[in-house]
């Protein structure tokens, strides 16, 4: 039984999957405040049960909650000695999209950009790599007819043609992704570089 974690967006959610088949989930649209959900979430999830293995949305999204899910993810699989590996917040997008042929992927990100990336649907894989663009740049990059995610609706506004698909990641959706985007190191996806600057 896997426990599968996503708190990268607005999104908090926490789901058991089992032979690729989901036991239960708890979803909820948080925006803000994702350390006092899901740990709760997780308990009220697992009632008591045990989980074989983690797998942890690494990001893109927002730099805390991509944060908070790996933390989390990491105390339980210390806590447990089971296996932690992640997955991206994207390809969670694209595995659950009704589309066929290449789906684009569009998250809102930092400093007015969105996140961007492509993957071809049958079977799922990624086209390209995760991008931070303006918007017009993000519109350009994105040549699918059909987008999913939380920028999904400005990049086809922006492009002028296309179908919108407005959604955030699902913890529920790890047990459509292939072995090889649900195998990624449990570290951060930040998609962009950091605001810091060495002195």
């Amino acid at each position: 039984m896997i426990l599968a974690i996503s708190s990268s967006t607005a999104a908090c959610s926490a789901a058991l999957i089992q032979r690729g088949d989901l036991i239960d989930e708890r979803h909820e649209l948080v925006g803000r405040g994702h350390a006092e959900w899901l740990m709760p979430m997780i308990a009220d999830l697992l009632a008591g049960r045990r989980p074989d293995a983690i797998i942890v949305d690494c990001g893109p999204g927002s730099f805390t909650g991509v944060r908070v899910g790996l933390s989390a993810a990491h105390g339980l699989a210390i806590g447990w000695g089971v296996p932690l590996n992640g997955c991206s917040s994207t390809a969670l997008l694209a595995a659950a999209a009704d589309a066929e042929g290449e789906i684009g992927v569009a998250l809102i990100g930092g400093h007015g950009e969105l996140f961007v990336q492509n993957f071809s649907h049958d079977p799922l894989s990624p086209l390209d790599a995760l991008r931070s663009l303006a918007p017009q740049a993000a519109a350009a990059a994105i040549g699918a007819e059909a987008v999913t995610g939380s920028a999904a609706e400005e990049l086809v506004a922006l492009r002028g043609f296309g179908r919108a698909i407005a959604a955030l990641p699902r913890a529920a959706d790890a047990r459509l992704l292939p072995d090889e985007l649900a195998s990624l190191p449990p570290t951060p996806l930040y998609g962009r570089a950091p605001d810091a600057k060495p002195a």
